[in-house]
């Protein structure tokens, strides 16, 4: 799916693909495949690869150290995304289209009929902090 985006990986960032589904079981339904370009102590980018309907549930990042929690912005490259944020409602994300999230606010998105991949943009990454809001998930 990368591939036919256009955006090349380096056999290092292949083999690094996080294939996140949540503690679920159901990779198909919820969760998401990740590539970590960089996460430091300041910034992170990364990329998001959903499956076709493939879902990223309600989470939130909150504040660490001092810090007001993850601020992200997601870029859609390929596909479309419904993203649903706490106090701004359903926003669908087209190819090019992008949006940030404050910190500390609740979020979820899903790939639309096609899949999709989002570039996310962001302060530090913590993700193993992230609050959600089903208790069954485990990151």
């Amino acid at each position: 799916m990368l591939a036919e985006a256009g955006i090349a990986l380096t056999p290092p960032e292949r083999a690094q693909i996080e294939v996140a589904d949540f503690g679920l079981g159901r990779l198909d339904e919820v969760g998401l495949q990740i590539v970590v370009y960089v996460n430091t102590d300041r910034v992170c980018a990364k990329e998001l690869v959903l499956f076709p309907r493939q879902r990223c549930p309600e989470h939130r990042h909150p504040p660490v150290e001092g810090e007001p929690g993850k601020e992200e912005t997601f870029r859609v490259r390929r596909g479309v995304i419904d993203l649903h944020v706490e106090g701004a409602g359903d926003i669908v994300l087209e190819p090019g289209e992008q949006y940030t999230i404050p910190p500390n606010t609740l979020h979820s998105f899903e790939a639309g009929d096609d899949g999709a991949i989002v570039s996310e943009f962001s302060t530090t990454s913590r993700d193993a902090l992230d609050v959600f809001t089903d208790p069954q998930i485990v990151r």
